[in-house]
């Protein structure tokens, strides 16, 4: 998908031609496919605080992670290129293993109150020196995606949500986030990483 402006292929084509939709496919694409983020997406991916990450390793075995944050938490650099942090997680580094061997990202992003969705892909680096690392509270790392295709998506069977609160967990300046019960347990405990806080 990264190596062509399409969106469609011809898995995607043999299935519009199967069920006669390839006209409205193709309207579709022509009407909404960009490769630059404007600013009303800027203004939407900046007020969530949260998203959906699909990434695929070299042989291409797919995950699928939520990321959350506070809102802002991931930014909009310029007219192609996102950045979030990577905050402390289970230390599998299945998302962030994934693109460093396959750089090939999906991102969601719904707003579950407003009933509205969009998609970004495109291609992700890491980088635990990254000048932005600095700027979130507790960050691992930052990822930054340049944008290869960036659509929205029809809302129609978006549930609406509302929120109730935000987890506890996300790290914010001047407040020490609690420890995860998980960490505490007598399988976790004698593998944490040195200087973990649930070693204290």
């Amino acid at each position: 998908m990264i190596g062509r402006m399409s969106l469609y292929g011809p898995h995607q084509r043999e299935l519009q031609d199967r069920f006669d939709t390839r006209r409205l496919a193709d309207r579709l694409e022509e009407r909404n496919l960009r490769t630059t983020i404007d600013a009303d997406d800027r203004r939407f991916i900046e007020a969530r605080d949260m998203f959906f990450l699909a990434t695929a390793d070299e042989e291409g075995i797919v995950q699928c992670s939520y990321k959350g944050g506070e809102p802002g938490f991931v930014r909009v650099l310029d007219e192609r290129t996102i950045a979030f942090p990577s905050y402390d997680g289970n230390g599998m580094f299945l998302s962030l293993g994934n693109l460093s061997a396959n750089p090939s990202v999906g991102l969601l992003f719904i707003d579950f109150e407003g009933q509205k969705r969009l998609r970004l892909s495109g291609r992700a680096s890491i980088d635990d020196a990254d000048s932005l690392l600095a700027e979130y509270e507790r960050a691992q790392c930052i990822v930054r995606v340049v944008a290869t295709h960036v659509f929205p998506n029809c809302p129609r069977y978006i549930h609406k949500l509302e929120l109730v609160q935000r987890s506890r967990f996300v790290p914010q300046a001047g407040c020490e986030p609690p420890v995860p019960e998980w960490k505490r347990r007598d399988w976790a405990v004698d593998v944490l990483p040195a200087g973990d806080p649930a070693r204290d």
